[in-house]
């Protein structure tokens, strides 16, 4: 099943198994979709790693031009943070639970700033 280079080989897809089952609720709909996210991810690294092959041949700029507009690093804590506290000053939410979570992201933000786990 996995000798096909677009699918994921059962190397990656047993640690991504095990890792939905630690950080999603107990629904296996969720560790599917997480796996399935995460296999997303991986084939489309595959596809960025052709295309910087491609370009081997440029310059140097292009590569890392092309990692920064094909993969952007994540917001970090804090900014995401800053982000939820902004959805507070501006009433964006639309019910309890996005309030909630942003609560919890905030506090995590928070406790990272501080150092602690």
């Amino acid at each position: 099943m996995t000798d096909h280079p677009i699918i994921p080989p059962s190397e990656l897809i047993k640690p991504w198994w095990k890792e939905a089952q630690k950080v999603n609720e107990p629904d296996i709909q969720c560790w599917v979709t997480h796996v399935a996210v995460r296999a997303a991810q991986w084939g489309a690294d595959q596809e960025l790693e052709a295309c910087v092959k491609l370009l081997e041949l440029s310059d140097k700029n292009a590569r890392d031009f092309l990692y920064s507009a094909r993969r952007p690093k994540p917001l970090s804590l804090k900014q995401q943070g800053l982000q939820a506290l902004g959805r507070f000053t501006s009433n964006a939410h639309t019910n309890g639970d996005e309030m909630m979570r942003d609560f919890d992201l905030i506090r995590q933000a928070l406790q990272e700033i501080k150092g602690e786990d």
